[in-house]
């Protein structure tokens, strides 16, 4: 199966505009919650969020980083962050298909939560190629995944595999949590 399309998320979202409940689940809200106990302390300098879909996340994580991007392939999950999160002069959100339109830039936080499964092998290679050449020294890259059947090009707990098996030599686990529904698996790249 290749990766799924930014048609395949437009479409979602023309027919629910918030399809996964980012607003109202108690699922997302307790991933949420651990997601932002696993980033350290002090503020990250420049983070960047991949599939950051209405934004729920995105305005969470603001607080957390200097500055802040993030990218989504639907125009309508930008429209519908923007909204979310409001103006704020640290965060740019921006409409891109990852891997192929990768914001430039460099990073010491790049959360991707949700997203890797979505990718097929040879995208999900490409992307933590990207991640390996634009991760600062001493950043972190965190992600969350379902760890459930899914219908998508790779299941959570493979496509973290292949993702840590790409990144290996570069970026090191510093915490692995699995948890009922999903796991979250923390890396860093040495000072």
């Amino acid at each position: 199966m290749t990766s799924l399309s930014a048609a395949y998320f437009e479409a979602l979202y023309a027919a629910d505009p918030d399809p996964w409940k980012f607003l109202t689940s108690d699922y997302e809200a307790a991933k949420y919650a651990t997601t932002l106990e696993a980033l350290r302390e002090e503020p990250y300098e420049h983070g960047l969020e991949v599939g950051c879909s209405i934004g729920v996340l995105t305005g969470m994580l603001v607080p957390h980083c200097r500055r802040l991007t993030a990218v989504d392939s639907s125009a309508r999950a930008v429209a519908a962050a923007r909204r979310h999160c409001g103006l704020v002069p640290s965060l740019s959100i921006q409409r891109r298909e990852v891997p192929g339109q990768w914001p430039n830039g460099r990073y010491d936080l790049i959360l991707l939560s949700e997203v890797v499964y979505y990718w097929d092998e040879r995208d999900l290679a490409q992307v933590a190629s990207l991640v390996r050449r634009d991760l600062m020294p001493g950043g972190d890259v965190l992600l969350v995944h379902w760890i459930g059947n899914t219908d998508y090009p790779l299941s959570g707990d493979a496509a973290v595999e292949a993702f840590i098996q790409h990144a290996a030599g570069v970026l090191q686990p510093v915490r692995q949590d699995r948890y009922p529904e999903y796991r979250l698996d923390l890396l860093r790249r040495e000072a």
